[in-house]
């Protein structure tokens, strides 16, 4: 079988025998509980626990779309701040310390689908919050950022969102698999209770 594979391959697949043990013996292991809870559910399920009325154009399986129809329950739905137009709230699997979800109140899952107003207003809540941020947490950065269809990543491809991540200098890569260790240090309880003033 190794007489049909393309030398370089098996020059790199040498190389890469040799290379991965070195890599992985300098990995730093974050214990991230709350990410397997997202990794491992069902969504379809999770979807129907926490279920409620929606309106018209909105997708009762849509996480967003029940925060936006259910605002008796921002505190567990960690949503933060609601405007005419948008909807923002923590992201319960989150990336780094601070990661807040923007999003338009209406189901949409692409950029020609938003109103100018839809637009203009979004843009307003991401600046707004990297001022917030800036005042409550002191990052040295932001990756902001939208997932635009699945294949990109997004994990909820039918209802637009923008990421804003706080960053720090040293903190790890906001993908990577390698890298330095960095613990968020914060629950969203309490990450929630000082950006709503509640």
């Amino acid at each position: 079988m190794d007489g049909l594979i393309d030398p370089r391959f098996r020059l790199f697949r040498r190389y890469y025998k040799l290379i991965i043990p070195v890599i992985m013996t300098n990995i730093d292991i974050l214990w991230a509980p709350w990410r397997m809870a997202y990794i491992t559910e069902n969504k379809d399920s999770a979807a129907e626990k926490t279920a409620v009325a929606v309106g018209p154009h909105a997708d009762p399986k849509c996480f967003l779309c029940q925060a936006v129809f259910d605002d008796a329950n921002d505190r567990t739905r960690f949503v933060i701040r609601r405007t005419e137009w948008t909807l923002s709230v923590l992201n319960r699997f989150p990336y780094n310390n601070g990661h807040i979800l923007v999003a338009p109140r209406n189901h949409c899952g692409n950029l020609s689908g938003l109103t100018e107003t839809e637009k203009i207003e979004l843009i307003r809540e991401i600046d707004r919050w990297t001022e917030i941020l800036t005042q409550h947490m002191s990052p040295d950065g932001f990756n902001i950022g939208l997932n635009l269809g699945h294949a990109a990543g997004a994990g909820l491809p039918g209802h637009l969102h923008w990421h804003i991540v706080p960053r720090w200098n040293g903190d790890t890569n906001y993908m990577a698999t390698i890298g330095s260790t960095h613990v968020i240090p914060q629950s969203l309880e309490a990450l929630w209770t000082i950006l709503t003033g509640k």
